[in-house]
């Protein structure tokens, strides 16, 4: 064999290792796209309308990082003076944060950790499986991703969560080992919600059975949250600027970060703490405080590198819940639980948003 054909020969196998390759890659490629909502064909046109426009929401650039005030509810266990401290700084913290950080919370690592992974298992699932009707045989819509009424960058999040309303996880028989995480979180989340909603309630004038008797375990929901890698991180969020409708919300997040919160009229960047659970106040403590705890607007922003994980309970009271201010002259109208929905609903058909709280100032 000439030496023109032995460097060919050479070649040649050097570029079938090569092809090999590529087509290992181009496997992995696609059973990576297999799993990711189809955000470019959705949203094909806003993306191509707002590449021509330039629209650039401000989401990533220059925002100061704070830690959150931090609770240790180990100190509740303490003297009755460690625990009045406790629980006044809990106050002073919905008051001027409307979020706070706990930890000492009762809440096993072992559960959180086996609820990401489970979590992690779920998202990791063909996107044609999870966007079936009956995924993991709960209600329609409970897997969503993206906004379906997005109209420009600003409304669009590049995110997909599976939100569970509790009185549906006994649909999910046949998926025992996420049934039985779930259920046991929950049991957790909700008594932990419940504790702290009354804690809060003792710096007020709200009787101290009122949780008990308007929440039930099956009332509240869980919310798991994937945000995959964006291309565009200075061009859109995560999760879209909002506050949650429900009393509190305690939230289990990684060490990624991206979590922010509108504090003194500017947004900042909360410091992730993988050690310590989330807790924000939700609507209806803003209006049953009559306004003392509040309700902040946050948002997630997107990260172009890393996939976020984390996974929210919203402590909800009963569908049929009337919710009124506990001091007077009230800010707000009383409202049912069933009505604020209602008219959420409304408000995103007609602006792609919430509008929330306002609607229902006096």
């Amino acid at each position: 064999m000439s030496l023109h054909c032995q460097k060919s020969a050479k070649g040649d196998k050097v570029n079938t290792h090569k092809f090999k390759a590529d087509i290992h890659q181009d496997r992995e490629d696609s059973e990576a796209m297999a799993i990711e909502p189809p955000f470019f064909e959705k949203y094909k046109a806003i993306l191509q309308s707002s590449a021509n426009e330039k629209e650039k929401p401000s989401t990533v650039e220059g925002f100061e990082e704070l830690e959150l005030p931090l609770i240790d509810l180990s100190h509740l266990n303490l003297g009755p003076l460690e625990r009045q401290e406790c629980i006044e700084k809990m106050g002073q913290a919905a008051i001027e944060w409307g979020f706070f950080q706990i930890v000492n919370h009762a809440v096993p690592d072992e559960l959180l950790n086996r609820l990401k992974q489970e979590q992690i298992k779920v998202f990791q699932q063909p996107f044609d499986k999870k966007s079936e009707n009956n995924f993991l045989n709960l209600s329609v819509q409970s897997y969503r991703w993206g906004n379906p009424l997005a109209t420009s960058l600003r409304n669009l999040s590049w995110s997909e969560a599976l939100h569970i309303s509790l009185k549906d996880i006994s649909k999910m028989d046949e998926y025992n080992k996420l049934r039985s995480t779930i259920e046991e979180y929950a049991e957790k989340a909700n008594f932990l919600a419940q504790r702290l909603a009354e804690y809060l309630a003792q710096n007020l004038e709200i009787k101290a059975n009122y949780f008990q008797e308007n929440c039930s375990p099956s009332s509240s929901s869980l919310r798991m949250n994937r945000y995959p890698p964006c291309p565009y991180p200075s061009m859109m969020f995560g999760i879209i600027p909002h506050t949650d409708t429900d009393f509190l919300t305690i939230v289990s997040q990684d060490q990624v970060g991206g979590l922010q919160l509108k504090r003194n009229g500017r947004w900042v960047s909360v410091k992730p703490n993988p050690k310590a659970l989330v807790v924000n106040i939700g609507d209806f403590y803003q209006a049953l405080s009559n306004g003392v705890y509040k309700s902040i607007t946050h948002r997630v922003i997107a990260n172009q590198e890393t996939e976020r994980y984390s996974a929210a309970y919203f402590y909800c009271p009963t569908y049929e819940t009337v919710i009124e201010s506990c001091s007077k002259p009230s800010l707000y109208k009383k409202f049912s639980f069933k009505e604020y929905r209602e008219q959420i609903q409304k408000d995103v058909k007609a602006t792609g948003d919430k509008v929330g709280l306002s609607r229902f100032l006096l």
